[in-house]
């Protein structure tokens, strides 16, 4: 795409009209967030990662509004295998948590699960052995998913 630069505009020509920046301003001292449209900035931030969103979040005011404001941004990665269960995001959507809530309570949970299900704590003997961060609230179906997994070992 091929831009042109004047001193109050950018042309885009497949866009088909300027981005308008104030009088005086250089257009290449600015964010992109503050010279696209909303949902231009909210589909580049759809490209990250969770830890890379979280981490943008915190670069400025005008990035984390945008972040925390966008249900669509963390809806994607909440219904990945971040999740436990569609159970819980179903019940967490059904409580009026935004997905964001329901991607962090969840996430943890996610992390625990992948866990046990990789094996990483089947030498445990009691519960002395067992390590902090390694045990949480899970449902019934993660639990028998965990305990096909050991029983498969």
């Amino acid at each position: 795409m091929s831009v042109k630069r004047s001193k109050s505009a950018i042309f885009s020509p497949e866009r088909g009209s300027p981005l308008k920046i104030p009088a005086g301003q250089d257009p290449l001292q600015h964010s992109f967030t503050e010279t696209l449209p909303t949902e231009m900035s909210v589909r580049i931030f759809s490209e990250l990662d969770v830890r890379s969103l979280c981490r943008a979040s915190l670069t400025c005011r005008h990035w984390n509004d945008i972040i925390e404001g966008s249900d669509q941004l963390w809806r994607s990665h909440c219904l990945t295998a971040l999740a436990v269960c569609r159970r819980e995001v179903d019940g967490d959507r059904l409580a009026g948590c935004s997905w964001k809530v329901t991607l962090v309570r969840n996430y943890r949970k996610g992390c625990v699960k992948r866990r046990w299900l990789k094996g990483r704590y089947s030498n445990i003997r009691s519960a002395d052995d067992i390590p902090p961060n390694s045990m949480c609230p899970l449902d019934v179906e993660t639990w028998g998913e965990i305990l096909e997994a050991e029983l498969d070992r």
